[in-house]
């Protein structure tokens, strides 16, 4: 590659990296500035980052929707982990056609949308009267197909030797996954980790349908929260969307090295 063509690829690369980061510094920037300023479209920081964070916690329980969006995620994802792995673990390491036939079903329903199923699933935990509990805003997403799809990629790569000579020593099968399995495929758990976390985070439809009380308000219905005034503050709402992003960007930046090996190595 000449030295034209590998200045032009450095240019383009160069203002690819800017449009992707420019709205996260706009975000950041209209967080420290006036209602005002934000609708002129003020590209600069500005004073303002403290009245915002002020006028943020008057109109809104932000503590509460941190701790609530905490809690939810942190433990959504924990079980999801444990539940995903142990799925995949036993579809590849005992492998027979009826699994594959369960497993092309699981592949199906990535297909359908939760929105189609979000309905007949509010009406099945209302007549159980498991509305507004931790459980019915876990229970459809503590198992997911492409959860369970990524630790069977991943368990293909675990030696088949290992598994034998574990056997041969006395070790139970729940003993080869959780002291063997578990700590090989660490870069794989810290995808998933990631990839799970931000969508339990993120998530606002189905907490919106079935976490109906005050006290059950998360960060994402917060920010959601922000603009159904009449007149929306637009300092304040960005704040609320600063504080909602940066939970998800420190879990990212924490395990983004592990979280490229484990996606790399679930697709091989």
């Amino acid at each position: 590659m000449n030295k034209g063509k590998k200045a032009a690829m450095y240019i383009f690369l160069t203002i690819c990296s800017l449009l992707s980061v420019f709205p996260l510094y706009y975000m950041a920037c209209a967080a420290t500035n006036k209602s005002v300023d934000v609708s002129r479209g003020k590209l600069i920081p500005g004073t303002y980052l403290v009245e915002n964070f002020k006028t943020l916690i008057a109109n809104q329980d932000l503590s509460r929707a941190l701790w609530n969006s905490f809690r939810n995620a942190t433990v959504l994802t924990l079980i999801c982990l444990l539940v995903c792995s142990l799925a995949g673990y036993g579809f590849e390491i005992y492998h027979d056609k009826g699994k594959d036939i369960v497993f092309a079903i699981l592949l199906t329903a990535m297909m359908v949308p939760f929105a189609a199923i979000m309905i007949p699933l509010f009406r099945m935990f209302s007549k159980l009267k498991m509305v507004n509990t931790m459980a019915a805003f876990m229970l459809p997403s503590i198992s997911t197909p492409f959860m369970i799809m990524m630790f069977r990629q991943a368990s293909r790569s675990f030696p088949h030797d290992i598994i034998e000579a574990a056997r041969l020593d006395g070790l139970s099968e729940i003993g080869i996954f959780f002291r063997m399995f578990i700590p090989t495929m660490k870069s794989t758990y810290a995808a998933a980790l990631i990839i799970t976390f931000m969508n339990a985070w993120n998530n606002y439809m189905w907490p919106k349908v079935i976490l109906q009380t005050n006290s059950s308000i998360t960060m994402p219905m917060l920010v959601a929260n922000l603009l159904s005034g009449y007149v929306v503050d637009y300092g304040m709402l960005m704040l609320g969307v600063l504080i909602c992003t940066i939970p998800t960007v420190i879990i990212f930046f924490f395990f983004q090295k592990s979280f490229a090996e484990g996606i790399t190595g679930a697709v091989k």
